[in-house]
């Protein structure tokens, strides 16, 4: 079923899904929100809700990841009109990589001009701790150095341009706003900002990986997100991106510790409500910002 869904949509694909989610909707949404493992809360957060399961949606891929529930939801957070991808594709699923961005394209063609993804990482940095946000604040993409890039092939200028800049991709006015809201919730001690490292999956990293990884100069590892932002740039969306530190890679061979998806969604549930409040007046917020701009 994966490989046969996997041929490349395009633009008109992407519009006539736009426009199927758009004609029973009243809902139009500004702002987009990915969530991440463990992280699905935020789409309960919204009112007046309208969801769709991946599954009706035409042309939508499916999740198959525990604790990624494969609804894409509108609502109103807080009075601002959002949608909500409760469940993400990831690159070890099986899918195309043009498939598991797909609907950052979608979000676009839906008129999102601000995508907010989380995410669960593995922490590289060593003054980070188990429970720890991170606002990201620039990546580095292991699979589009090997050529597995969502942009590869044709390009289709309706979207964007054929070589988009990156250097700018995690927008500075949003981290900032995250690090002045988290202050005011009392968020201060946990709340980091760093560069995480994409890498395939799904098996977890080695010793020798998380050490590689972490001289050049990375803070968190992952399995998602990333291909996400590059299509969300090259569409034109402002993009920020947090990830939960759910885990401490191991660094050493006398360690005992070992990483697992249990221990991930644990600290999803555990940090998750922070999480939901930082997002929620971030959104708020940006509408203020906005208005007065």
């Amino acid at each position: 079923v994966i490989l046969e869904s996997n041929s490349i949509s395009s633009y008109e694909d992407c519009k006539g899904t736009a426009d199927w989610l758009l004609a029973q909707t009243s809902v139009r949404p500004l702002v987009g929100i990915v969530c991440g493992s463990g992280m699905g809360g935020l789409a309960d957060m919204l009112k007046d809700q309208v969801a769709f399961n991946y599954k009706d949606i035409p042309n939508f891929p499916q999740s198959t990841v525990d604790g990624h529930a494969g609804r894409l939801v509108f609502g109103m957070l807080k009075g601002r009109p959002c949608v909500c991808m409760q469940g993400r594709f990831h690159l070890y699923e099986g899918y195309a990589i043009q498939k598991i961005t797909l609907p950052m394209r979608i979000f676009s063609l839906l008129g999102v001009e601000t995508v907010i993804l989380t995410n669960a990482a593995g922490g590289l940095n060593q003054d980070f701790k188990v429970g720890d946000i991170m606002i990201m604040k620039d990546h580095i993409n292991m699979p589009g150095f090997a050529g597995n890039n969502p942009l590869s092939g044709p390009n289709d200028d309706r979207f964007g341009v054929r070589f988009p800049c990156m250097s700018d991709a995690y927008d500075r006015e949003l981290q900032q706003l995250a690090v002045d809201v988290g202050q005011e919730l009392g968020y201060g001690d946990f709340l980091r900002e760093g560069v995480y490292c994409v890498l395939g999956g799904p098996s977890f990293e080695t010793i020798a990986e998380c050490r590689m990884l972490h001289k050049l100069g990375a803070d968190a590892v992952g399995m998602s997100t990333v291909h996400e932002v590059i299509v969300a740039r090259h569409c034109g969306m402002r993009v920020f991106a947090l990830s939960l530190i759910t885990n401490k890679a191991v660094m050493d061979y006398d360690s005992e510790e070992k990483a697992n998806h249990k221990e991930v969604l644990e600290t999803g549930q555990h940090r998750s409500i922070q999480l939901q409040k930082l997002v929620s007046t971030m959104v708020t917020r940006m509408e203020y910002n906005n208005t007065n701009a």
